[in-house]
């Protein structure tokens, strides 16, 4: 008897197909994972570069930029500085307000875009008001003070509206009709011209004292026109307390000059801060890692530009005129978050990650065994069939074919079990219906050798004593 079909196995199909795909989908897993670690390593490590508009070419806030830019890239640190430039802080501010740029340098007098804050003082920027006095022999310069500028002509350095405000707040809080000056006004490369015009009778340039510019038009005033009258602004408390954005300042003796000093006193005025500023929605880490990085170069780019030593610490006091940023405040108050206060989102969003990628890899491993799971479900079912036909079979050969076709399909049950392929439950169900198998094959043998002893016995010459006939034994 043939051994039924319903044990006929398939396992060179599903062995091909489990060697097919086992290595494969350990591959893809193992790469997913790699990829993924990698992934949020180099999102992790990134440096960070932060754009910074600044302006105009060839200035000394282009020049400290640029210092800066280079001794981040020079660190290797976390973070590095991308220059734009710009023709002076107006563009910078409007780039800011625009979303083109992270952070600008910009005068704290000038109007900021909305939501702007402070991250660094790069320096303080003073008023200087001067009035020249007249070569000897020469009639003498009737501007000795503020209050005497009413009816003369004044020459301002910078041609946008922030030092022209800044002289009409000087002059209406001093006393001195605003209306009743004239002021004439000379972009930053026109200085000379403003030096030699003899109609002016006084001169107002805003800038950092040590500014060789600033220095180099007093000298220039001074060996034109005479000794300079340097005019003190002696309301500028007044001023510093209606205008927070403003500050009262002192311009030191021989700042421009040691012989003979110039000025020869101490003189009062007023001081604006000269800011990096950034939007208040860039990101707290990212400011305070910048600011920090910021004061840890400061020291060695003194070195090779003086003009790095006047960078400071912004105010971070909630009501300053315009407020440190979170993340400057924090590192500058020693309140920066620790390392778990960070990234732990990203460390829990890392293991989030890899739980799903986990969870995919296994889904698409049971996915690509459903045949595999299908097959070994038929196996079950048609062994379970087969002890119908245990029972009928009609010799020990049929049973021992029909027992080798049921170990073939232990065996690839088993193979599936080991790979993942079917889980304990089916195993176990398998394993009952193996049990019942077995149990009808022992019961149909012992049924078979029954039989052939019966049938052996009654076929003649098997052994067995026949009767011996009355007439041979009377002869």
């Amino acid at each position: 008897m043939p051994v039924p079909s319903d044990l006929s196995v398939t396992r060179d199909v599903s062995l091909r197909r489990r060697y097919r795909f086992g290595p494969w989908l350990a591959l893809a897993s193992f790469l997913s994972a790699v990829t993924a670690v990698l992934a949020i390593a180099y999102w992790v490590w990134q440096p960070t570069t932060l754009r910074i508009a600044v302006g105009p070419s060839g200035s000394e806030d282009e020049a400290l930029v640029l210092a800066i830019a280079n001794a981040l890239d020079a660190k290797a640190g976390s973070l590095r500085l991308a220059p734009i430039a710009t023709d002076g802080t107006l563009q910078s501010l409007n780039l800011l307000g625009a979303g083109k740029t992270d952070l600008a340098v910009a005068r704290g007098d000038f109007d900021m875009p909305t939501n702007t804050n402070s991250v660094a003082i790069l320096r303080r920027n003073f008023v200087v008001l001067w009035a020249p006095t007249g070569r000897k022999g020469a009639a003498r310069s009737k501007v000795t003070e503020i209050a005497a500028l009413a009816g003369h002509r004044i020459g301002v350095v910078g041609l946008g509206d922030a030092n022209l405000t800044l002289l009409r707040v000087i002059l209406a809080e001093s006393g001195v009709n605003p209306q009743k000056v004239t002021v004439v006004q000379f972009g930053p490369d026109h200085i000379s011209e403003m030096t030699q015009d003899p109609t002016l009778d006084a001169f107002m340039m805003v800038g950092s004292l040590d500014a060789k510019v600033l220095a180099d038009a007093i000298a220039a005033t001074t060996r034109l026109r005479g000794e300079p009258k340097f005019l003190a602004v002696d309301v500028s408390e007044a001023i510093a307390e209606r205008h927070p954005l403003y500050e009262s300042e002192e311009i030191p003796a021989g700042v421009f000059a040691a012989s003979p000093q110039r000025p020869d006193d101490k003189v009062e005025t007023i001081g604006i801060n000269h800011l990096i500023v950034a939007p208040a929605t860039l990101s707290e880490d990212t400011v305070a890692t910048f600011t920090r990085e910021l004061f840890a170069v400061r020291q060695t780019l003194v070195r090779t530009l003086p003009a790095a030593a006047h960078i400071q610490k912004p105010d971070t006091d909630k009501d300053a005129a315009l407020p440190a940023h979170p993340g400057a405040a924090a590192y500058i108050d020693g309140n920066e978050r620790s390392f778990m206060d960070k990234y732990s989102d990203y460390i829990w969003g890392a293991v989030l990650l890899l739980s799903g990628l986990g969870s995919v890899a296994a889904w698409l491993r049971h996915y690509l065994r459903r045949e595999e799971r299908s097959i070994n479900a038929l196996h079950r079912d048609r062994l379970l069939t087969a002890i119908s036909s245990v029972r009928e079979a009609a010799s020990l050969d049929d049973l021992a074919a029909m027992q080798s076709a049921a170990d073939e399909i232990l065996r690839e049950t088993l193979a599936c079990h080991e790979d993942g392929a079917i889980e304990d439950g089916d195993l176990a169900a398998f394993g009952l219906v193996l049990a019942q198998f077995h149990q009808a094959i022992v019961d149909r043998r012992a049924v078979i050798a029954r039989t052939d002893a019966s049938d052996a016995s009654a076929k003649p010459g098997s052994g067995a004593l026949q009767p011996v006939p009355i007439s041979t034994v009377a002869r």
